[in-house]
């Protein structure tokens, strides 16, 4: 055996991790401009390899999803974990949100996996199942420190919640990073059954919440130029 062909198995290996590496920094950086639903062939043209080696290393999106964004979810759970400790129900529960809608803000990825349901993203299901238990913990804390209404539901929250995140990219594209703090404050204060705290940043103009609007839409223009329509 000569010695290219020992060391042809190392060099195959080392490649296809160079490969793997390549393909997780791309993906994350389209999941992050464009959302989850982005054509994985522009994955693969920007990590600079073809389409059989991303199908080689992520069978599936789903596959790919939860290597790229596996780390930044277990940072919320850790988040609630924090906020089910808090001494203060409330206080827990608005840092948790605050956490999270900051998580929602950072990139369209994170908002598509936090806000829809994508099957098949082990990490995912267990993130989505830990914010539940943690909003309903610290719900029930509030119900009976009497902070919050009674009348509110778990569900109530999640579903208000997952609305309004929706539209997180949308309102920091259109207005600032942190835009998101006052619809979260206003939310938040409707829990309450008394003393809600003023409402932070300022009110949206008609003009910015008509590009909020646009930005919503799947017709919203893509930044950086048009590779995600290939």
């Amino acid at each position: 055996m000569t010695v290219g062909a020992r060391d042809g198995a190392p060099r195959q290996r080392r490649d296809a991790r160079r490969n793997r590496e390549l393909l997780l920094e791309a993906a994350h950086e389209v999941f992050t401009e464009y959302g989850l639903d982005a054509p994985l062939d522009v994955i693969a043209r920007r990590a600079g390899v073809g389409n059989a080696t991303l199908y080689r290393h992520f069978p599936t999106r789903a596959a790919l999803v939860d290597a790229v964004f596996r780390d930044s979810l277990t940072g919320t759970m850790d988040a609630g974990e924090r906020a089910r400790r808090a001494p203060d129900a409330w206080a827990g529960l608005t840092a948790y949100l605050e956490v999270v809608f900051s998580t929602l803000a950072a990139d369209r990825g994170s908002n598509d996996l936090m806000t829809t349901h994508l099957r098949g993203v082990d990490s995912l299901e267990a993130v989505h199942e830990h914010n539940r238990r943690t909003v309903d913990a610290l719900l029930c804390r509030c119900r009976d420190e009497g902070t919050v209404r009674a009348d509110v539901t778990t569900e109530d929250v999640l579903f208000a919640l997952a609305a309004l995140g929706r539209a997180v990219p949308a309102l920091t594209a259109a207005t600032a990073p942190d835009a998101w703090r006052r619809p979260l404050a206003l939310f938040l204060g409707g829990l309450r059954t008394t003393g809600a705290p003023p409402l932070p940043a300022t009110p949206l103009t008609a003009a910015e919440l008509g590009e909020v609007l646009r930005e919503l839409g799947p017709h919203r223009t893509r930044a950086g130029g048009r590779e995600p329509d290939a």
